[in-house]
């Protein structure tokens, strides 16, 4: 391959094909998103094209992040599949059937072939071939003309897939980790049922729906028994035909905060799940205002009460994906740099444990009304003291409630980045905005969860800001895909919007 680069004229691959198969050629962004990715197509062909191991070369040396780990986990995969030059020109037998070869396009090597039909043809197309993605096309459209099966150029980034069409060329996303699309089961179900029926299932907390309607249930699936009266209740499906009552207390409470209540009925299939200790692993899906966060947050924080409580802490973790454009590099400690990433959870949990008594008339009762007992830290408000009571230069500003959860440690917010090699015992961990990671980024996640945790994956598949994923191939919705009809996960979908009647409106129409 180096006296090919280097000027000598190049060989031509020699690919064994079939008429059977295809010609797949793969862009740098399908073997980062999924280094495993070469072994996934089958008895077809494979095709890499140089260009692409010069891309993945200059961003192998990305310590920090998953893109220098996959591109260095390509190289390693493709040094022990090709160990040598003649492989890589003539192919290699892969143990799906397929093969596996490098590209070198001879029409961009040799200054003789530089005026060929097939250049004429690109460049009517995309002039500036020093562009490393019109190469990789090229290299495609190289394969297409010289072999028989069909050919197509595999990428995930839709601008180089509409390039590719414009040339002639057939282009397509990498589809194995993508899901079906969304079906009724990831709402709820309602399952008809007599009058009476209701009723014993009322007074008996359990009911045997029959082999037929529960055939289509999965595993902890949330459903909704009807009556033709109109009558419903709310059951959870525990295998062999049997549904369930919820078990949810009246409301959750942080230490030192104010109740919380369920105000709808998937709320109520959300808190059911996050409190069963059965359940270690909720995948939830809901668009802005339906109560994820909040809900996931108080019920964390429900079962950390006392010295008896399942669970040691809350851990709260996002991954670091601006909105829009960012504001580059921020100052400080890393405190003081993740700070902006992570406010929505000391929002979310100044409501649930807020400084002030909240003013609607529920919690105007005296057990809930503002403490200053001398030594006790769950309180409303800070504590009487010189840092409280007198203002002015130099003060030093109260501590609120919630701060005092993270200074012992009870509560963990955290940026994702810093999560891998750790085991996470004994801790309920939430996390947000799970929409934005790969199927790999979240393996990566939940393999970290040890014995005596639990781990709620929540966000809107329909708000994603990374580039490489959409709502079949993220890592929330894969997750949910993989996991359903396990005893030990549940999924919850959340579609009444509770934060606001304006935000509502929002989420529906804008």
């Amino acid at each position: 391959m180096m006296e090919n680069l280097s000027g000598a004229k190049p060989q031509k691959p020699q690919l064994k094909v079939s008429a059977k198969v295809k010609t797949f050629v793969l862009d740098t962004n399908v073997l980062l998103h999924d280094p495993q990715s070469i072994f996934k197509f089958e008895d077809n062909n494979l095709a890499i094209p140089v260009e692409v191991l010069e891309e993945l070369d200059a961003i192998k040396t990305e310590q920090s992040t998953e893109r220098g780990r996959n591109a260095r986990r390509v190289h390693r995969i493709l040094s022990q599949l090709l160990p040598d030059s003649r492989s890589m020109h003539e192919g290699v037998k892969l143990e799906t059937g397929g093969t596996l070869s490098v590209i070198i396009n001879p029409h961009l090597a040799d200054p003789a072939l530089a005026d060929s039909a097939l250049m004429r043809k690109l460049r009517s197309v995309l002039p500036n071939l020093e562009k490393k993605d019109n190469r990789i096309i090229a290299a495609a459209l190289f394969v297409q003309a010289h072999y028989q099966p069909p050919t197509i150029l595999v990428t995930k980034d839709v601008n180089v897939a509409l390039k590719a069409r414009a040339v002639g060329l057939e282009s397509q996303d990498y589809l194995n980790d993508k899901v079906p699309e969304p079906t009724q089961e990831d709402a709820y179900r309602e399952i008809p049922v007599t009058i009476y029926e209701l009723q014993r299932f009322a007074s008996e907390g359990q009911f045997d729906l029959g082999e037929e309607a529960a055939k289509p249930l999965f595993l902890n699936e949330y459903v909704l028994l009807r009556s033709d009266e109109g009558k419903t209740m709310p059951a959870r499906y525990y295998g062999e035909n049997i549904v369930r009552r919820l078990k949810i207390p009246d409301f959750v409470k942080a230490p030192g905060g104010i109740p919380i209540r369920s105000r709808n009925l998937e709320q109520q299939f959300f808190m059911d799940a996050l409190l069963d200790d059965s359940i270690t692993l909720i995948t939830c899906f809901g668009k802005a205002g339906t109560g994820k966060t909040l809900l996931s947050i108080g019920c964390a924080l429900h079962q950390t009460h006392d010295d008896h409580s399942r669970y040691d802490g809350v851990s709260i973790s996002r991954p670091v994906m601006a909105l829009g454009k960012d504001i580059g590099f921020l100052p400080g400690t890393m405190e003081e740099k993740m700070k902006p990433w992570l406010q929505p959870y000391f929002d979310a949990l100044e409501v649930l444990i807020p400084s002030k008594p909240p003013k609607e008339p529920q919690f105007a009762s005296k057990k809930v009304a503002k403490k200053h007992k001398k030594g006790d830290e769950t309180f409303f408000g800070p504590q009487p003291g010189p840092a409280a009571t007198h203002a002015g230069p130099g003060a030093i500003a109260p501590i609120k409630p919630y701060e005092r959860l993270i200074k012992s440690g009870l509560v963990e917010v955290e940026a994702l980045a810093f999560i891998r090699g750790r085991s996470i015992a004994r801790r309920f961990f939430i996390l947000d905005e799970a929409q934005q990671l790969t199927p790999h980024e979240v393996k990566t996640v939940i393999t970290r969860i040890s014995e005596g945790s639990k781990i709620v994956l929540i966000g809107d598949p329909a708000q994603i800001d990374n580039p490489y994923v959409d709502s079949r191939s993220n890592g929330l919705v894969y997750c949910h895909n993989r996991m359903k009809g396990h005893a030990l996960s549940a999924h919850v979908k959340l579609t009444k919007g509770e934060r606001s009647k304006l935000a509502e409106l929002a989420a529906d129409l804008l």
